[in-house]
């Protein structure tokens, strides 16, 4: 079967050196605009030989810290400061993020659900297109910033996957630590298909994602850490003369296997009990849901499924059954 050919265009090279803002030109015709398009921002860094490093920010487009971190880097990084190249794209899921929405208002479509995408497809699937076949061949290493969005929150962190691949999976893992978030987590996800970090590892290439708060907004701290990373991340990679930060007492490795979700089993009034950070028990109360319209029924309790801590909370106080309550992670202590 022929490869798809891209219908998205560029207005940046992505060979020639030096520093270059431009577009993704992505065809889009609608009741407003017959020949419209939507023009989602791209910076490529480049200077020589050297690695290529892919940096993304907005995959789901309520979470800021990546679009903060990632429009001050690129208005700081110059070519003659780094060897490589660096490709940033601060909103990847442009219409989304326009929006304030988890997922796009145009299409419906979640950008971390749709790879490796459709050039015939929606808009989302062709943006996911664009970056598995035109972006991902060029990089040695893609750095996906993520928060929680408006309904989560997570202890800030870094998140990649545990790899078959040994030696992909000590090369993630010494990324995941350089960033320099308080946590690595790896994480088993509840459905890991259509996929950035999916495609990227399939592809063999290094892939490390952030979790780092959420609630729809961003803060001073998890600012600095997306900042901070993103530097660590280039610094690692010997593409700036810069010393990394390195946290006080290193980055903790923690996991978070399947049953370490705590789903809401009704919908109703949430009540948290056990805050971010939490060291819990087994058995222990980490939430109730109360139901207001039912002065006769009894709050529903939910505990941990096993001994951790709490990394995760829902944030509304309206809960639906099915959402994630919390997720209880543990120090991961096995050989790599």
């Amino acid at each position: 079967m022929p490869q798809q050919k891209s219908k998205i265009t560029a207005s940046v090279d992505y060979v020639i050196d030096g520093k270059q803002h431009g577009y993704l030109s992505i065809p889009y015709s609608h009741d407003k605009s017959a020949w419209g398009s939507i023009q989602m921002p791209i910076t490529v860094i480049k200077n020589g030989e050297g690695p290529t490093v892919l940096l993304t920010g907005a995959n789901h487009g309520d979470e800021y810290e990546g679009p903060i971190a990632l429009v001050k880097l690129r208005a700081r990084l110059e070519p003659s400061a780094i060897r490589g190249r660096v490709i940033i794209i601060p909103a990847l899921n442009y219409p989304a993020f326009r929006a304030g929405r988890r997922t796009s208002p145009i299409d419906g479509g979640n950008m971390n659900r749709v790879f490796p995408g459709n050039s015939d497809g929606t808009i989302t699937e062709m943006i996911a297109h664009y970056v598995i076949s035109k972006v991902l061949p060029l990089c040695d290493a893609v750095v996906d910033i993520h928060a929680g969005g408006r309904t989560m929150y997570l202890s800030p962190c870094t998140v990649i996957h545990e790899l078959a691949d040994k030696e992909l999976m000590a090369r993630t893992l010494a990324v995941s630590k350089a960033f320099g978030a308080p946590i690595s987590l790896i994480l088993v996800e509840l459905d890991a298909s259509g996929m950035l970090d999916t495609a990227v590892e399939e592809a063999g290439k290094v892939f490390v994602s952030t979790e780092l708060g959420g609630g729809g907004s961003a803060s001073v701290e998890t600012i600095s850490i997306a900042e901070t990373g993103v530097r660590n991340i280039l610094c690692h990679f010997n593409m700036i003369d810069e010393v990394p930060v390195v946290r006080p007492g290193g980055t903790r490795v923690m996991h978070a296997l399947g049953e370490a979700y705590v789903p809401a089993m009704a919908s109703g009034l949430y009540e948290i009990v056990a805050e971010i950070g939490a060291e819990v028990a087994a058995g222990d109360v980490v939430g109730r849901i109360h139901f207001v319209d039912d002065a006769e029924r009894v709050p529903l309790l939910h505990t941990a499924p096993k001994a951790g801590t709490v990394i995760q909370r829902h944030l509304p106080g309206l809960i639906e059954k099915g959402d994630c309550l919390a997720l209880i992670a543990e120090d991961y202590n096995h050989d790599l």
